[in-house]
């Protein structure tokens, strides 16, 4: 185990410099796909766990005026912002204009852009994880290109060529592609897993918007 840690620490330090700037993009890069990806599970498993305690307190029968002033003066996230959003606008509405039909329509305004917004945080960062999971094997592979290109000019300056001269930087050139891999794979998993998750937690907010739209016609009705 420590030979093999050695011998990768020894083609590292003795690549090229062009091949070690390529390893440390990839190198960073791979971090900070690990930094979002740590970051983002967090925030979507958290916002399916509020999700579902706050349909839990609103589907038990509790007033909805009373609900509502208990949340107000949060700072709220999630569910609980497209409610409380939709609601305000609701009485806001209902004071001023009493039309159905244009206090319904104030409220799923209100209601929409919160979710929207809401989505928004949620997807914050995705696209960057979805650029490194894509551009990380071209920049191994330029990497690659660059090591194996310096090994066959060195050869330009022997009359006798053997695997000795040709095998450290080819060596070195495969090591970039392995990097780019090694920092692509990842992201793309977990871009995958988190926008699959979005969209059912927006299937799920979505689905609350709408019949809390319908609760609110029932009490204008």
């Amino acid at each position: 185990m420590n030979d093999s840690a050695n011998f990768y620490i020894e083609i590292l330090l003795s690549a090229s410099l062009p091949v070690k700037l390529v390893m440390l993009i990839l190198i960073l890069a791979s971090v900070w796909s690990w930094l979002i990806i740590f970051s983002k599970s967090k925030v979507l498993n958290r916002a399916q766990k509020e999700a579902k305690k706050f349909e839990e307190t609103f589907w038990s029968g509790v007033d909805l005026n009373r609900l509502y002033d208990q949340l107000v003066g949060e700072k709220n996230e999630g569910l609980a912002r497209v409610f409380v959003s939709g609601f305000k606008e609701f009485q806001r509405i209902k004071k001023s204009d009493h039309q159905m039909t244009r206090t319904i329509d104030g409220s799923d305004r209100a209601m929409r852009v919160a979710l929207g917004r809401e989505i928004d945080r949620m997807e914050s960062a995705l696209p960057t994880l979805a650029t490194i999971g894509s551009t990380s094997p071209y920049i191994g592979l330029f990497g690659t290109v660059i090591g194996i290109m310096l090994s066959f000019h060195a050869l330009s300056d022997v009359t006798q060529a053997t695997i000795a001269l040709v095998a450290p930087g080819i060596s070195e050139a495969l090591i970039a592609t392995a990097m780019g891999l090694f920092a692509a794979i990842p992201a793309v998993i977990f871009y995958n897993k988190f926008s699959d998750k979005v969209e059912r937690i927006y299937a799920q907010y979505d689905a609350f918007k709408e019949e809390f739209s319908t609760i609110l016609h029932r009490q204008l009705g």
